[in-house]
């Protein structure tokens, strides 16, 4: 529903269902063989979404603008995935650019828009608070006008853990308070479930905001600690540990947020907020442990001082995820290591490829 708690009551009206004193519109499941418009669809987390739809049948029209934050090379490694299959459609163009998205949704009407596109990273954040505002708020508010005006029937919008901020009660529930981020990344984040709460209230649109909790797997960005760490272990240089060790992730297998996402296809009329985690944790020495066994190298650890913006602990409670959307996710920390550690073996990073930096 748009709005805090409050007695639902559902009726029907043509094609819409009033909720409480909301009218969002009905609709059906999204249908098998859907057209699935996705924003970021050249990242991490878009190109196994998209191909995941596109392995069941659905059409994908992907947008991307290919940020800086990491090689370019490495997103076009990813798209050459996606372009195997005859489904798959592509636009390069930017969600702050109006005339781009105009022609992105020409002559193809969406069932629905998964919007994964943003500026990455909490701690380049704390840098470039106006870059990450300009694309995450703005540009969010550009895509659901966007949707809105095409009347898509289902929106879904990739938030994050990191709205929990320093939160203290964990796990984290997606009816607790969030209003203290404590990075501009997270802020924006924040916003953007605002702006899609809004767009939910004043144009009935039916939008789940997914919140990730630190997701990796094959394809990771190459800062992200799972695969940076992997790299130096492999190359023999120390790995920068920040602080003393003991911050702990709820750290999620791809595969597991992927089943999640297509899920919340599926959600319930209005808008809702779903946690997609593990609902596990593990200390980041622990986790450097896991690497070590899975690589068989030993890690030369540097303790370097707490850096802006991270926060002690994310634990994702995903009892709503689990009731309204089947989330269930199969793949413990452990083994997700494992795997990540196979697919590297297999498919290294140039190491003068240019990554961001977390």
């Amino acid at each position: 529903m748009c709005g805090g708690p409050v007695r639902v009551h559902f009726s029907r009206d043509n094609d819409t269902i009033k909720i409480g004193t909301f009218r969002v519109r009905s609709i059906p499941e999204v249908p098998l063989a859907a057209t699935i418009h996705i924003t970021g669809v050249a990242g991490f987390i878009g190109t196994h979404v998209a191909e995941a739809l596109l392995l069941r049948g659905d059409r994908v029209l992907g947008l991307d603008n290919f940020d800086p934050f990491y090689d370019r090379s490495l997103k076009e490694r990813n798209l050459e995935v996606l372009s195997a299959y005859p489904g798959f459609r592509f636009n390069e163009g930017d969600i702050r650019d109006e005339a781009a998205l105009r022609v992105w949704g020409n002559g193809s009407p969406p069932d629905a828009l998964i919007h994964l596109a943003a500026k990455a990273g909490v701690r380049p954040s704390v840098a470039d608070p106006v870059a990450y505002a300009d694309v995450n708020v703005s540009g969010t508010a550009r895509v659901l006008a966007w949707a809105r005006d095409r009347a898509i029937p289902r929106v879904l919008f990739a938030s994050s853990s990191s709205v929990y901020g320093g939160n203290t009660k964990i796990p984290f529930s997606e009816s607790d308070p969030v209003d203290h981020p404590v990075s501009p990344y997270a802020a924006t984040k924040k916003a953007g479930e605002l702006l899609c709460h809004t767009f939910c209230h004043l144009y009935g649109m039916n939008i789940a905001s997914l919140r990730f909790f630190t997701v990796y797997g094959p394809r990771q960005r190459p800062e992200m600690a799972i695969h940076k760490f992997t790299r130096l272990l492999f190359e023999g240089k120390e790995i920068g540990v920040y602080g003393d060790g003991s911050s702990r992730r709820d750290y999620t297998y791809i595969d597991d947020v992927v089943r999640g996402v297509l899920g919340a296809l599926n959600a319930p009329p209005g808008y809702r907020i779903y946690n997609l985690g593990e609902s596990a944790t593990i200390s980041l020495s622990d986790l450097i442990t896991l690497l070590e066994r899975a690589t068989g190298r030993k890690a030369n650890r540097r303790f370097l001082p707490l850096q802006p913006g991270d926060v002690p602990v994310t634990y994702a409670d995903i009892t709503r995820s689990r009731a309204e959307i089947g989330y269930d996710p199969k793949v413990p920390v452990a083994e997700g290591v494992e795997r990540f550690v196979r697919w590297y073996r297999k498919d290294p990073i140039d190491p003068t490829v240019r990554g961001g930096d977390r």
